[in-house]
């Protein structure tokens, strides 16, 4: 098996899941004066590896159902493709835990027991997304699993971190965050539910029907943009409209996925990952250049 293919086994394309977070919380820890230099390379080290142990034990699990199938309408599984084993992505899934949570003791040693919570739950919520007993993806959690594990404690992880504590700002930005990395898995599980309903994973777009999930879809990317801007518009001046910016490629984002059905939908895959990363961009910036008047 070559590198190339094991690259493409962690899916490269969505990392702004992990990045983005760190970066927000980083930024409004800068925006307070108070971002811990030293530690940031381990904050994102750590949220990119949980990203990677969920993308493995996801490909994992879903393959084991007989959810990644080949001919599937989303991009190649390696498993279902016979390009790397069970055995051997098992294997890189653990190590790639293992390693989180070592690096992860450093930042426990400088903050405390709740960093090392946080990191535990993250990685067993990387788990359960599709293993477990009751496996989030599965049962119509996969969504609000991204909400909370990328967005609320992605943000206010890396923000207290850095500061100690958390904060008004931080929950909003939380909640903002979590809902574009959200909109990454239910524009994914649109697309495939088809094959999803096949093997009878419930997921959220099973639940309500594909019509109201592309609602929700857009219901979410409208709310997670303004929410930043409108919310510490008063408290951190004019430069908190710079983000809405985000809103004009989304615009045409939000008319393509409520016009399109399967296979297509690897476009919107890829550019709702783009779009969190211009968010994160945009918002890092006018966090930093703001100033609190409150």
């Amino acid at each position: 098996m070559s590198v190339g293919v094991w690259i493409e086994s962690t899916k490269p394309k969505v990392y702004t899941a992990s990045i983005g977070p760190v970066v927000i919380g980083t930024a409004l820890a800068a925006a307070e004066a108070a971002v811990r230099w030293e530690l940031l390379p381990l904050i994102l080290i750590c949220a990119v590896l949980i990203q990677l142990v969920s993308n493995w034990t996801n490909d994992l699990y879903d393959f084991a159902r007989g959810a990644d199938a080949m001919g599937r309408a989303g991009p190649r599984r390696v498993l279902a493709e016979g390009l790397i084993k069970p055995t051997h992505l098992k294997t890189a899934a653990w190590a790639a835990a293992t390693v989180c949570f070592l690096l992860g003791m450093i930042l426990v040693y400088e903050r405390g027991w709740i960093v090392l919570a946080i990191g535990v739950a993250s990685l067993i919520g990387a788990w359960m997304y599709t293993g477990g007993p009751y496996s989030f993806a599965y049962h119509g959690l996969g969504e609000a699993a991204a909400l909370f594990f990328f967005g609320l404690l992605g943000v206010n992880g890396t923000y207290f971190v850095h500061t100690g504590t958390i904060s008004g700002f931080s929950l909003v930005m939380s909640v903002s965050v979590g809902m574009l990395v959200a909109n990454i898995l239910l524009v994914n599980n649109i697309r495939d539910a088809a094959t999803d309903a096949a093997v009878g994973k419930r997921t959220l777009v099973a639940l309500i029907g594909t019509r109201a999930s592309k609602w929700l879809y857009c219901f979410s990317t409208c709310v997670s943009i303004l929410l930043p801007s409108f919310s510490f518009l008063f408290s951190r001046g004019p430069i908190m409209l710079l983000p809405l910016l985000t809103l004009i490629p989304s615009v045409s984002l939000m008319r393509f996925v409520m016009r399109n059905e399967g296979r297509s939908l690897n476009r919107a895959l890829v550019s709702t990952g783009l779009l969190l990363l211009l968010f994160t961009i945009l918002n890092a910036l006018a966090l930093v250049a703001s100033t609190r008047t409150s």
